[in-house]
Protein backbone atom coordinates (compact mmCIF):
# COMPACT_ATOMS: atom_id res chain seq x y z
CA UNK A 1 0.00 0.00 0.00
CA UNK A 2 1.04 3.56 -0.33
CA UNK A 3 0.34 6.70 -2.22
CA UNK A 4 1.50 10.26 -1.89
CA UNK A 5 4.97 10.61 -0.40
CA UNK A 6 4.36 11.17 3.34
CA UNK A 7 6.05 13.68 5.60
CA UNK A 8 7.75 15.48 2.72
CA UNK A 9 7.05 19.11 3.46
CA UNK A 10 7.75 21.60 0.69
CA UNK A 11 9.86 23.37 3.30
CA UNK A 12 12.39 21.45 5.33
CA UNK A 13 11.98 21.34 9.11
CA UNK A 14 15.29 23.06 9.92
CA UNK A 15 16.57 26.39 8.59
CA UNK A 16 20.23 26.16 7.52
CA UNK A 17 21.08 29.86 6.98
CA UNK A 18 22.57 30.71 10.40
CA UNK A 19 24.60 27.50 10.43
CA UNK A 20 26.01 28.33 6.98
CA UNK A 21 26.87 31.87 8.12
CA UNK A 22 28.65 30.58 11.24
CA UNK A 23 30.77 28.25 9.05
CA UNK A 24 32.40 31.36 7.54
CA UNK A 25 33.23 33.02 10.88
CA UNK A 26 36.99 33.58 11.35
CA UNK A 27 38.78 31.18 13.69
CA UNK A 28 40.84 32.48 16.64
CA UNK A 29 44.55 32.75 15.92
CA UNK A 30 46.86 33.67 18.83
CA UNK A 31 49.73 36.03 18.01
CA UNK A 32 52.69 34.61 19.94
CA UNK A 33 55.03 36.94 21.79
CA UNK A 34 58.53 36.93 20.31
CA UNK A 35 60.19 39.21 22.87
CA UNK A 36 61.35 38.81 26.45
CA UNK A 37 58.99 41.00 28.47
CA UNK A 38 60.31 40.29 31.96
CA UNK A 39 61.42 43.20 34.11
CA UNK A 40 62.84 43.15 37.61
CA UNK A 41 59.80 44.94 38.98
CA UNK A 42 56.53 43.23 38.31
CA UNK A 43 58.32 39.94 37.58
CA UNK A 44 55.76 38.01 39.65
CA UNK A 45 52.84 39.72 37.83
CA UNK A 46 54.40 38.82 34.49
CA UNK A 47 54.92 35.19 35.46
CA UNK A 48 51.33 34.94 36.64
CA UNK A 49 50.04 36.48 33.37
CA UNK A 50 52.16 34.08 31.29
CA UNK A 51 50.77 31.16 33.31
CA UNK A 52 47.25 32.48 32.71
CA UNK A 53 47.46 33.49 29.04
CA UNK A 54 50.39 31.54 27.62
CA UNK A 55 52.59 32.71 24.77
CA UNK A 56 49.96 35.16 23.47
CA UNK A 57 50.69 37.39 26.48
CA UNK A 58 52.85 40.33 25.35
CA UNK A 59 53.55 42.06 28.67
CA UNK A 60 53.25 45.85 28.92
CA UNK A 61 52.15 47.17 25.54
CA UNK A 62 50.32 50.34 24.58
CA UNK A 63 47.23 50.71 22.42
CA UNK A 64 49.13 51.99 19.35
CA UNK A 65 51.80 49.26 19.49
CA UNK A 66 49.06 46.60 19.61
CA UNK A 67 47.27 48.26 16.67
CA UNK A 68 50.51 48.26 14.69
CA UNK A 69 51.33 44.64 15.50
CA UNK A 70 47.85 43.43 14.45
CA UNK A 71 47.42 45.76 11.44
CA UNK A 72 48.74 43.16 8.98
CA UNK A 73 47.28 40.15 10.80
CA UNK A 74 44.31 38.15 9.50
CA UNK A 75 40.84 38.34 11.04
CA UNK A 76 40.66 36.31 14.25
CA UNK A 77 44.23 37.16 15.33
CA UNK A 78 44.46 38.17 18.98
CA UNK A 79 46.89 38.91 21.81
CA UNK A 80 46.71 39.73 25.52
CA UNK A 81 48.66 42.66 26.93
CA UNK A 82 48.89 44.90 29.92
CA UNK A 83 48.16 48.55 29.17
CA UNK A 84 50.65 50.92 30.75
CA UNK A 85 49.51 52.38 34.10
CA UNK A 86 46.67 49.89 34.62
CA UNK A 87 46.05 47.55 37.48
CA UNK A 88 43.65 44.66 38.17
CA UNK A 89 42.98 43.69 34.56
CA UNK A 90 44.62 42.89 31.24
CA UNK A 91 43.62 43.96 27.73
CA UNK A 92 42.52 41.61 24.95
CA UNK A 93 43.16 42.96 21.43
CA UNK A 94 41.31 41.15 18.62
CA UNK A 95 41.36 41.68 14.86
CA UNK A 96 37.95 41.51 13.12
CA UNK A 97 36.70 42.92 9.81
CA UNK A 98 40.09 44.59 9.22
CA UNK A 99 39.86 46.52 12.50
CA UNK A 100 41.35 45.92 15.95
CA UNK A 101 39.04 45.88 18.98
CA UNK A 102 40.27 46.16 22.58
CA UNK A 103 38.58 44.77 25.70
CA UNK A 104 39.35 44.71 29.42
CA UNK A 105 39.66 41.05 30.37
CA UNK A 106 39.43 39.60 33.90
CA UNK A 107 40.01 36.23 35.51
CA UNK A 108 38.64 34.66 38.69
CA UNK A 109 39.85 31.24 39.90
CA UNK A 110 37.01 28.73 39.65
CA UNK A 111 34.96 31.14 37.49
CA UNK A 112 37.21 31.58 34.45
CA UNK A 113 37.86 34.45 32.05
CA UNK A 114 35.24 37.15 31.43
CA UNK A 115 34.76 40.70 30.15
CA UNK A 116 32.09 41.73 32.66
CA UNK A 117 30.97 39.92 35.81
CA UNK A 118 27.43 39.40 34.41
CA UNK A 119 28.69 38.10 31.02
CA UNK A 120 29.59 34.55 30.00
CA UNK A 121 32.65 33.01 31.68
CA UNK A 122 35.17 30.93 29.72
CA UNK A 123 37.76 28.31 30.61
CA UNK A 124 40.31 29.81 28.20
CA UNK A 125 40.84 33.10 26.38
CA UNK A 126 40.90 31.08 23.15
CA UNK A 127 37.28 29.99 23.81
CA UNK A 128 36.32 33.57 24.64
CA UNK A 129 37.77 34.82 21.35
CA UNK A 130 36.13 31.96 19.37
CA UNK A 131 32.73 32.86 20.83
CA UNK A 132 33.29 36.59 20.31
CA UNK A 133 34.31 36.15 16.66
CA UNK A 134 31.15 34.12 15.96
CA UNK A 135 28.99 36.80 17.58
CA UNK A 136 30.73 39.64 15.65
CA UNK A 137 30.32 37.64 12.44
CA UNK A 138 26.61 36.98 13.12
CA UNK A 139 25.93 40.64 13.91
CA UNK A 140 27.60 41.63 10.65
CA UNK A 141 26.07 38.99 8.34
CA UNK A 142 22.94 37.59 10.01
CA UNK A 143 21.18 40.60 11.50
CA UNK A 144 18.02 40.29 9.28
CA UNK A 145 17.51 36.67 10.43
CA UNK A 146 18.22 37.52 14.08
CA UNK A 147 15.76 40.43 13.77
CA UNK A 148 13.10 37.99 12.44
CA UNK A 149 13.74 35.68 15.41
CA UNK A 150 13.28 38.60 17.81
CA UNK A 151 10.01 39.64 16.13
CA UNK A 152 8.28 36.24 16.34
CA UNK A 153 5.02 35.75 18.19
CA UNK A 154 3.52 32.89 20.21
CA UNK A 155 1.55 31.87 17.08
CA UNK A 156 4.71 30.24 15.68
CA UNK A 157 4.48 27.41 18.26
CA UNK A 158 2.04 25.13 16.36
CA UNK A 159 4.31 25.17 13.27
CA UNK A 160 7.54 24.78 15.27
CA UNK A 161 9.92 21.82 14.78
CA UNK A 162 9.04 20.79 18.34
CA UNK A 163 5.42 20.23 17.28
CA UNK A 164 6.31 18.79 13.86
CA UNK A 165 8.61 16.17 15.40
CA UNK A 166 6.62 15.42 18.55
CA UNK A 167 2.94 15.82 17.58
CA UNK A 168 2.18 12.10 17.70
CA UNK A 169 4.09 11.61 20.96
CA UNK A 170 2.30 14.55 22.59
CA UNK A 171 -1.04 13.16 21.48
CA UNK A 172 -0.21 9.78 23.06
CA UNK A 173 0.98 11.44 26.29
CA UNK A 174 -2.11 13.69 26.26
CA UNK A 175 -4.35 10.60 26.10
CA UNK A 176 -2.49 9.20 29.11
CA UNK A 177 -3.05 12.47 30.97
CA UNK A 178 -6.73 12.30 30.02
CA UNK A 179 -6.89 8.76 31.44
CA UNK A 180 -5.30 9.94 34.68
CA UNK A 181 -7.82 12.79 34.92
CA UNK A 182 -10.72 10.32 34.47
CA UNK A 183 -9.23 8.12 37.20
CA UNK A 184 -9.03 11.17 39.45
CA UNK A 185 -12.76 11.85 38.88
CA UNK A 186 -13.57 8.30 40.00
CA UNK A 187 -11.45 8.84 43.09
CA UNK A 188 -13.49 11.94 44.06
CA UNK A 189 -16.51 9.70 44.86
CA UNK A 190 -14.54 8.20 47.74
CA UNK A 191 -12.83 11.37 48.83
CA UNK A 192 -14.20 14.83 49.50
CA UNK A 193 -10.94 16.63 48.86
CA UNK A 194 -11.93 19.90 47.23
CA UNK A 195 -8.40 20.27 45.85
CA UNK A 196 -8.69 17.02 43.85
CA UNK A 197 -12.16 18.03 42.70
CA UNK A 198 -11.02 21.45 41.51
CA UNK A 199 -8.06 19.93 39.68
CA UNK A 200 -10.17 17.37 37.82
CA UNK A 201 -12.87 19.92 37.03
CA UNK A 202 -10.19 22.17 35.55
CA UNK A 203 -9.24 19.34 33.20
CA UNK A 204 -12.79 18.23 32.44
CA UNK A 205 -14.67 21.50 32.26
CA UNK A 206 -12.22 23.44 30.19
CA UNK A 207 -13.55 26.60 28.58
CA UNK A 208 -14.64 25.78 25.03
CA UNK A 209 -12.39 28.38 23.41
CA UNK A 210 -9.31 26.71 24.89
CA UNK A 211 -10.17 23.24 23.64
CA UNK A 212 -8.62 23.38 20.21
CA UNK A 213 -9.41 20.63 17.71
CA UNK A 214 -7.01 17.70 17.86
CA UNK A 215 -5.62 18.39 14.41
CA UNK A 216 -4.10 21.70 15.47
CA UNK A 217 -3.29 20.88 19.10
CA UNK A 218 -2.25 17.35 20.04
CA UNK A 219 -2.84 18.28 23.69
CA UNK A 220 -6.53 19.22 23.73
CA UNK A 221 -6.60 19.12 27.53
CA UNK A 222 -6.15 22.40 29.32
CA UNK A 223 -2.74 21.34 30.51
CA UNK A 224 -0.38 23.81 32.13
CA UNK A 225 3.10 23.18 33.43
CA UNK A 226 5.84 25.82 33.09
CA UNK A 227 9.09 24.79 31.41
CA UNK A 228 12.25 24.91 33.52
CA UNK A 229 14.59 26.64 31.05
CA UNK A 230 18.25 26.97 32.06
CA UNK A 231 21.15 28.46 30.07
CA UNK A 232 22.92 25.55 28.38
CA UNK A 233 26.19 24.93 26.52
CA UNK A 234 25.23 22.52 23.73
CA UNK A 235 27.71 19.95 22.46
CA UNK A 236 27.76 19.37 18.71
CA UNK A 237 25.35 21.17 16.38
CA UNK A 238 21.88 21.99 17.67
CA UNK A 239 18.85 23.86 16.34
CA UNK A 240 16.13 25.85 18.14
CA UNK A 241 12.95 23.78 18.41
CA UNK A 242 10.80 26.92 18.39
CA UNK A 243 12.06 28.95 15.40
CA UNK A 244 14.02 26.14 13.56
CA UNK A 245 17.16 28.28 13.32
CA UNK A 246 20.65 27.19 14.35
CA UNK A 247 21.76 27.74 17.97
CA UNK A 248 24.88 29.69 17.08
CA UNK A 249 27.90 30.45 19.24
CA UNK A 250 30.64 28.57 21.03
CA UNK A 251 29.20 28.34 24.55
CA UNK A 252 25.83 29.05 26.25
CA UNK A 253 24.16 29.09 22.81
CA UNK A 254 20.65 28.91 24.24
CA UNK A 255 18.46 27.36 26.93
CA UNK A 256 17.20 23.85 27.61
CA UNK A 257 14.23 22.76 29.71
CA UNK A 258 15.62 20.54 32.47
CA UNK A 259 12.31 18.65 32.70
CA UNK A 260 11.43 17.82 29.05
CA UNK A 261 14.56 18.75 27.07
CA UNK A 262 13.03 21.56 24.91
CA UNK A 263 15.94 23.46 23.27
CA UNK A 264 15.58 27.09 22.22
CA UNK A 265 17.22 30.48 21.82
CA UNK A 266 16.82 32.50 25.00
CA UNK A 267 14.47 34.93 23.22
CA UNK A 268 12.38 32.09 21.70
CA UNK A 269 11.95 30.38 25.08
CA UNK A 270 9.92 33.39 26.25
CA UNK A 271 7.27 32.53 23.62
CA UNK A 272 7.00 28.80 24.42
CA UNK A 273 3.62 28.09 26.10
CA UNK A 274 3.69 26.48 29.58
CA UNK A 275 2.99 22.93 28.34
CA UNK A 276 6.04 21.08 29.62
CA UNK A 277 5.63 17.29 29.33
CA UNK A 278 8.50 15.70 31.32
CA UNK A 279 7.63 12.20 30.00
CA UNK A 280 8.66 13.43 26.53
CA UNK A 281 12.32 13.46 27.63
CA UNK A 282 12.43 9.64 27.60
CA UNK A 283 11.22 9.47 23.98
CA UNK A 284 12.98 12.50 22.47
CA UNK A 285 14.74 10.08 20.19
CA UNK A 286 16.95 10.51 17.17
CA UNK A 287 14.87 11.99 14.34
CA UNK A 288 15.93 15.59 13.72
CA UNK A 289 19.25 15.23 15.60
CA UNK A 290 22.54 16.19 13.94
CA UNK A 291 24.33 13.11 12.56
CA UNK A 292 27.75 13.78 14.17
CA UNK A 293 26.12 14.46 17.55
CA UNK A 294 24.07 11.28 17.23
CA UNK A 295 27.05 9.06 16.27
CA UNK A 296 29.17 10.40 19.16
CA UNK A 297 26.29 9.92 21.59
CA UNK A 298 25.71 6.29 20.58
CA UNK A 299 29.42 5.51 19.97
CA UNK A 300 28.78 4.03 16.51
CA UNK A 301 29.74 4.62 12.86
CA UNK A 302 26.26 4.24 11.34
CA UNK A 303 23.11 5.49 13.15
CA UNK A 304 20.96 2.53 14.23
CA UNK A 305 17.92 3.90 12.31
CA UNK A 306 19.87 3.76 9.03
CA UNK A 307 21.39 0.36 9.79
CA UNK A 308 18.13 -1.28 10.89
CA UNK A 309 16.10 0.10 7.95
CA UNK A 310 18.76 -0.92 5.40
CA UNK A 311 18.98 -4.43 6.89
CA UNK A 312 15.18 -4.78 6.73
CA UNK A 313 14.96 -3.50 3.11
CA UNK A 314 17.79 -5.83 2.05
CA UNK A 315 16.07 -8.78 3.76
CA UNK A 316 12.67 -8.33 2.12
CA UNK A 317 12.48 -5.30 -0.19
CA UNK A 318 15.11 -5.80 -2.88
CA UNK A 319 12.63 -7.35 -5.32
CA UNK A 320 9.78 -4.97 -4.44
CA UNK A 321 8.79 -3.00 -7.53
CA UNK A 322 9.35 0.74 -6.98
CA UNK A 323 11.18 0.32 -3.66
CA UNK A 324 11.97 3.84 -2.27
CA UNK A 325 9.77 5.40 -5.00
CA UNK A 326 6.43 4.00 -3.78
CA UNK A 327 5.67 5.43 -0.37
CA UNK A 328 4.25 3.68 2.66
CA UNK A 329 1.21 5.00 4.55
CA UNK A 330 2.03 8.19 6.46
CA UNK A 331 0.47 7.04 9.74
CA UNK A 332 2.44 3.76 9.70
CA UNK A 333 5.68 5.66 9.03
CA UNK A 334 4.79 7.98 11.90
CA UNK A 335 4.16 4.97 14.17
CA UNK A 336 7.55 3.43 13.26
CA UNK A 337 9.28 6.78 13.84
CA UNK A 338 7.72 6.94 17.32
CA UNK A 339 8.79 3.33 18.04
CA UNK A 340 12.40 4.02 16.93
CA UNK A 341 12.52 7.20 19.04
CA UNK A 342 11.12 5.33 22.03
CA UNK A 343 12.74 1.87 21.81
CA UNK A 344 15.91 2.65 19.84
CA UNK A 345 17.85 -0.31 18.49
CA UNK A 346 15.44 -2.75 20.19
CA UNK A 347 12.51 -1.65 17.97
CA UNK A 348 10.56 -4.56 16.47
CA UNK A 349 10.69 -3.97 12.70
CA UNK A 350 9.78 -7.51 11.69
CA UNK A 351 7.44 -8.37 8.83
CA UNK A 352 4.79 -9.39 11.38
CA UNK A 353 4.75 -5.82 12.79
CA UNK A 354 5.40 -3.82 9.59
CA UNK A 355 4.24 -6.03 6.73
CA UNK A 356 4.65 -3.28 4.13
CA UNK A 357 8.38 -2.84 3.43
CA UNK A 358 7.64 0.58 1.86
CA UNK A 359 6.96 1.82 5.42
CA UNK A 360 10.55 0.89 6.37
CA UNK A 361 11.92 2.55 3.21
CA UNK A 362 9.81 5.67 3.85
CA UNK A 363 11.02 5.89 7.47
CA UNK A 364 14.65 5.76 6.32
CA UNK A 365 14.02 8.60 3.86
CA UNK A 366 12.24 10.58 6.59
CA UNK A 367 15.20 10.15 8.97
CA UNK A 368 17.64 11.39 6.33
CA UNK A 369 15.35 14.28 5.35
CA UNK A 370 15.11 15.46 8.98
CA UNK A 371 18.89 15.72 9.44
CA UNK A 372 19.66 19.40 10.15
CA UNK A 373 22.89 19.08 8.13
CA UNK A 374 22.23 16.84 5.07
CA UNK A 375 24.37 13.76 4.40
CA UNK A 376 26.16 15.65 1.60
CA UNK A 377 26.91 18.75 3.67
CA UNK A 378 26.63 22.43 2.76
CA UNK A 379 30.44 22.70 2.65
CA UNK A 380 31.02 19.60 0.49
CA UNK A 381 28.07 20.18 -1.90
CA UNK A 382 29.90 22.57 -4.32
CA UNK A 383 32.85 20.13 -4.67
CA UNK A 384 30.56 17.20 -5.45
CA UNK A 385 28.67 19.30 -8.02
CA UNK A 386 31.89 20.49 -9.68
CA UNK A 387 33.07 16.86 -9.87
CA UNK A 388 29.77 15.78 -11.45
CA UNK A 389 30.23 18.35 -14.25
CA UNK A 390 33.58 16.89 -15.31
CA UNK A 391 33.05 14.94 -18.55
CA UNK A 392 36.18 12.75 -18.18
CA UNK A 393 35.16 9.83 -15.98
CA UNK A 394 38.61 9.17 -14.46
CA UNK A 395 38.93 12.82 -13.39
CA UNK A 396 35.29 12.91 -12.25
CA UNK A 397 35.77 9.96 -9.91
CA UNK A 398 39.04 11.39 -8.59
CA UNK A 399 37.31 14.73 -7.84
CA UNK A 400 34.40 12.92 -6.19
CA UNK A 401 36.83 11.08 -3.92
CA UNK A 402 38.37 14.47 -2.98
CA UNK A 403 34.89 15.87 -2.31
CA UNK A 404 34.07 12.87 -0.07
CA UNK A 405 37.21 13.61 1.96
CA UNK A 406 35.71 17.01 2.81
CA UNK A 407 32.84 15.34 4.69
CA UNK A 408 32.93 14.96 8.49
CA UNK A 409 33.67 11.31 9.50
CA UNK A 410 30.04 10.55 10.48
CA UNK A 411 28.73 11.85 7.11
CA UNK A 412 31.49 10.06 5.18
CA UNK A 413 30.71 6.65 6.77
CA UNK A 414 26.94 7.01 6.47
CA UNK A 415 27.08 8.22 2.84
CA UNK A 416 29.33 5.28 1.90
CA UNK A 417 26.95 2.87 3.66
CA UNK A 418 23.88 4.34 1.90
CA UNK A 419 25.47 4.42 -1.57
CA UNK A 420 26.66 0.82 -1.34
CA UNK A 421 23.14 -0.18 -0.26
CA UNK A 422 21.54 1.71 -3.19
CA UNK A 423 24.03 0.07 -5.59
CA UNK A 424 22.83 -3.34 -4.34
CA UNK A 425 19.18 -2.23 -4.78
CA UNK A 426 19.96 -1.11 -8.37
CA UNK A 427 21.53 -4.51 -9.15
CA UNK A 428 17.97 -5.96 -9.02
CA UNK A 429 16.67 -3.41 -11.56
CA UNK A 430 15.18 -6.10 -13.82
CA UNK A 431 12.66 -6.91 -11.06
CA UNK A 432 12.36 -3.78 -8.86
CA UNK A 433 12.55 -1.26 -11.76
CA UNK A 434 14.86 0.99 -9.68
CA UNK A 435 18.18 1.67 -11.42
CA UNK A 436 20.84 4.18 -10.25
CA UNK A 437 19.14 7.10 -11.99
CA UNK A 438 15.70 6.31 -10.53
CA UNK A 439 17.16 5.94 -7.03
CA UNK A 440 19.12 9.18 -7.44
CA UNK A 441 15.89 10.95 -8.47
CA UNK A 442 14.20 9.79 -5.26
CA UNK A 443 17.15 10.49 -2.93
CA UNK A 444 18.61 13.75 -4.35
CA UNK A 445 16.27 16.08 -2.35
CA UNK A 446 16.95 13.99 0.78
CA UNK A 447 20.72 13.49 0.69
CA UNK A 448 21.94 16.76 -0.82
CA UNK A 449 22.07 20.26 0.66
CA UNK A 450 20.01 21.77 -2.14
CA UNK A 451 18.83 25.37 -1.74
CA UNK A 452 15.25 25.68 -0.42
CA UNK A 453 13.74 27.25 -3.56
CA UNK A 454 15.47 24.93 -6.04
CA UNK A 455 13.16 22.63 -8.01
CA UNK A 456 15.30 21.58 -10.98
CA UNK A 457 17.66 18.92 -9.61
CA UNK A 458 18.85 17.51 -12.96
CA UNK A 459 22.55 18.10 -12.18
CA UNK A 460 22.19 16.79 -8.61
CA UNK A 461 20.47 13.63 -9.85
CA UNK A 462 23.20 13.04 -12.43
CA UNK A 463 25.92 13.53 -9.79
CA UNK A 464 24.20 11.23 -7.25
CA UNK A 465 23.59 8.59 -9.92
CA UNK A 466 27.32 8.63 -10.69
CA UNK A 467 28.12 8.36 -6.95
CA UNK A 468 25.89 5.26 -6.65
CA UNK A 469 27.30 3.62 -9.79
CA UNK A 470 30.96 4.15 -8.83
CA UNK A 471 30.81 4.16 -5.02
CA UNK A 472 33.39 1.36 -4.60
CA UNK A 473 35.97 3.21 -6.71
CA UNK A 474 35.25 6.59 -5.10
CA UNK A 475 35.45 5.37 -1.50
CA UNK A 476 38.37 3.02 -2.15
CA UNK A 477 40.50 5.95 -3.30
CA UNK A 478 39.31 8.38 -0.60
Amino acid sequence: GGGVEPSSPVQKVWKPELYKIQLDAPAPHPVRCQRNHSTAEGQEDNNQAVRLYGSEYHGIMGHLEAEQLLSQASDGSYLVRRSPKTDGYHTLSVRFNKRTKHYKVFYKPGKGHYLREQDKHYETVHEMVADGLINFHMQLHASPIIQQINQQTKNCYQQSPYMTLNRRKLRALSNELGGKAAAAVAAVDDCDSSVTLQATQAVQQAPKQQQLPQASDPMPLVYEKPHNFKVHTFKGLNWCEFCANFLWGFTAQGVKCEACGFMAHNKCSELVPPKCVPDLKCIRGVFGTDLTTMVQLHQCHIPFVVRRCVEEVEARGMLQEGIYRVSGFADEIDALKLALDRDGDKTDMSEATYGNVNVIAGTLKLYLRLLPVPLITFQAYPSFMAAGRNAKQTEQLQLMAEAARRLPPAHYSCLQYMLEHLKRVASHYAVNKMNEHNLATVFAPTLIATPQHMTNLTEEIFMLSSLISHCETIFASS
